[in-house]
């Protein structure tokens, strides 16, 4: 029976990764990028910076403690607000990014264009 569980739980794990692999790249589609970076370490958030209009020196900001989780909502909110989304999706996108990956990937919302903070 444990054997059963273990199976059961590899299951559910892999559909869960497989939802947020296919929403962030339905996200990725809609801005113009190619979905396939979301699945390459480092390119993925370049590619994710891009979308959301910042400088690429930020990567650097994403190395920091503490300061990367500053810059992953100041990010996240950038990607919400060019895909017509406010400020409380953004941070959904910074906190619960699997769903809100998924809700930005399969909804109707579409890519607006960089805005630049």
């Amino acid at each position: 029976m444990e054997d059963l569980g273990s199976v059961v739980l590899l299951v559910v794990w892999l559909t869960l990764v497989i939802v947020i692999i296919a929403g962030v790249w339905n996200t990725f589609v809609k801005a113009g990028e190619p979905g396939w970076a979301i699945i390459i370490p480092i390119y993925n958030i370049i590619v994710l910076l891009r979308i959301a209009g910042k400088p690429l020196w930020w990567i650097l900001l994403m190395f920091i403690p503490v300061v990367n989780i500053i810059v992953a909502v100041m990010v996240a909110i950038a990607v919400a607000e060019n895909f017509g989304k406010g400020v409380g999706f953004g941070i959904g996108l910074a906190f619960l990014g699997p769903i809100f990956y998924a809700i930005l990937g399969f909804g109707d919302a579409r890519y607006q264009g960089v805005r630049r903070a």
